[in-house]
């Protein structure tokens, strides 16, 4: 994957402009930076869409200008039965659009006749809540076949480069998520569409206030660049930690698991009520204690925190007997001696 990113690179920029700091200003021949019309060209031509554009407000930024795009204030919109992703929350309800809920887990209960009438969805590409088992590339299928004139966006927060393929490139008409968790700068979203919707973005954020500079647009590439075998080693510490932890029997820890919970993780949960002193400990011990962009360019200490916010409200207890744990840049070593020393001062 990082090969094929830097291939797609070389079509759109010579040796000499990819080393270039980048160009500022409403370009007066493309409406944006000349290096901004670039790289979202390679992001395109990388997720094999159609067009693509970069946007300001990171994947919140991107999703709220999707939907402001192509949705009608009060349409109805097709939502996973689970927890509403906080920040699309606050866009669902700033648009007036009424969530019409549907379960992706289990498609042969799902009601036909309200996906027919139906013009706009969005499916989270990342697991709401532990029960959620769902394939994305089935999903969209499913929901295509019954209505084809869906609109279906895929929210694609926390797992850009870590899966084969997201919404866009499984039938999806739109997909949208942050740099800034594939270590890019702060505030930089991706949208990918067609390019009718990708036009009708860029006319609502005509702006220079609202533009992507060139220089920005630059570092999202190269810093996305580090992003697939950065993750494929994280994919690795996680998996190994958690075999070390349940072969171990380390006292206190009831069970560990991989869940790709938002992220790929490991889930800890204690035989006592622990969860908030252990990761009152932990920071002490090094490890960091809370994202900063969930995988961002300054996430390098293992993160010891509580669970998702949508896994607490589907159930509130997994507060005191559960934490996850996100290796980020640290090796299996480093997590295994904060969480043993960290359980020991809990008790």
């Amino acid at each position: 994957m990082q090969f094929r990113l830097v291939e797609c690179i070389s079509h759109h920029f010579d040796g000499e402009s990819i080393l270039d700091a980048g160009d500022y200003g409403v370009n007066q021949k493309t409406g944006r930076p000349q290096h901004t019309v670039k790289a979202e060209k390679v992001l395109a031509e990388f997720f094999h869409s159609e067009d693509a554009c970069l946007v300001r407000g990171s994947g919140t930024g991107a999703i709220r200008s999707l939907l402001m795009s192509v949705a009608n204030p009060t349409q109805e919109i097709l939502l996973h039965k689970a927890p509403i992703y906080p920040t699309t929350a606050v866009t669902i309800r700033a648009m007036g659009l009424k969530p019409v809920f549907i379960d992706l887990n289990h498609p042969q209960e799902i009601n036909k006749a309200e996906v027919a009438r139906v013009d706009l969805g969005i499916i989270q590409h990342a697991r709401q809540q532990l029960e959620d088992r769902y394939s994305l590339g089935e999903a969209i299928a499913f929901l295509k076949e019954i209505n084809p004139a869906l609109f279906l966006i895929t929210d694609e927060n926390y797992l850009v480069c870590k899966v084969e393929q997201i919404g866009v490139e499984l039938r999806a008409d739109a997909s949208a998520f942050s740099a800034f968790k594939l270590f890019g700068p702060e505030g930089i979203g991706v949208v990918l569409s067609s390019h009718k919707v990708i036009q009708a973005i860029r006319k609502d954020l005509y702006s220079g206030g609202s533009q992507i500079q060139g220089v920005e647009a630059l570092d999202t590439l190269r810093s996305m660049t580090l992003a697939p075998v950065a993750f494929a080693i994280q994919k690795e510490i996680v998996d190994e930690t958690v075999k070390y932890i349940n072969e171990n029997k380390i006292s206190g820890i009831k069970n560990a698991f991989v869940a790709n919970a938002q992220s790929r993780v490991i889930l800890v949960e204690f035989e006592d009520p622990i969860a908030k002193k252990v990761l009152k400990n932990a920071v002490k011990l090094g490890a960091a204690p809370h994202p900063v962009g969930s995988e961002s360019r300054y996430e390098i200490a293992p993160m010891f925190y509580r669970v998702s916010g949508t896994f607490l409200l589907e159930n509130p207890s997994l507060a005191d007997f559960m934490i996850r744990i996100n290796p980020m840049r640290s090796g299996s070593d480093l997590i295994v001696s904060i969480l043993t020393k960290s359980i020991e001062q809990a008790g």
